[in-house]
């Protein structure tokens, strides 16, 4: 399968940012991880981080045609990001919205997600495992 991984605003400074809500992993560190899990060997992954929304919708638009699944940590864009949302609905490709942090034990804004209704399943709160847990899903769903 082929997988999209997208990471959003301020995800580039993983391993400094707020280690105690989101880990020590560097996102490099995280991204190689998932890519030599077990359960991932035997698919295609590309990354992409960008801390602006118009350059994470075209890249979503641009790798359409290879992608086959799509995780998408939104970042912020979680909460407000229409224009993800409706690229997401638009390309038609399953996508599953991840969280490194439980969105629903922080501030209250975190915890609506405008991205949430575009994707098959959402999973906060598991760390660097929320991206293994989306890819267990397509596996086990077959997508």
């Amino acid at each position: 399968m082929n997988i999209l991984v997208i990471n959003g605003p301020n995800l580039n400074l993983l391993g400094i940012r707020e280690p105690e809500i989101y880990g020590t992993d560097t996102l490099e560190e995280l991204m190689l991880w998932l890519e030599n899990c077990p359960e991932c060997i035997d698919h295609n992954f590309k990354f992409y981080q960008s801390n602006h929304e118009g350059d994470i919708i075209d890249y979503i638009q641009d790798e359409r045609q290879w992608a086959q699944g799509i995780i998408i940590n939104p970042g912020a864009f979680t909460h407000y990001s229409y224009a993800i949302y409706d690229t997401l609905k638009a390309i038609n490709i399953k996508c599953i919205e991840v969280h490194l942090s439980d969105i629903f034990k922080r501030d209250d804004f975190r915890k609506k997600s405008i991205i949430e209704p575009a994707c098959i399943k959402q999973i906060s709160g598991l760390g660097k495992k929320s991206y293994l847990e989306a890819v267990k899903i397509f596996i086990k769903n077959n997508c």
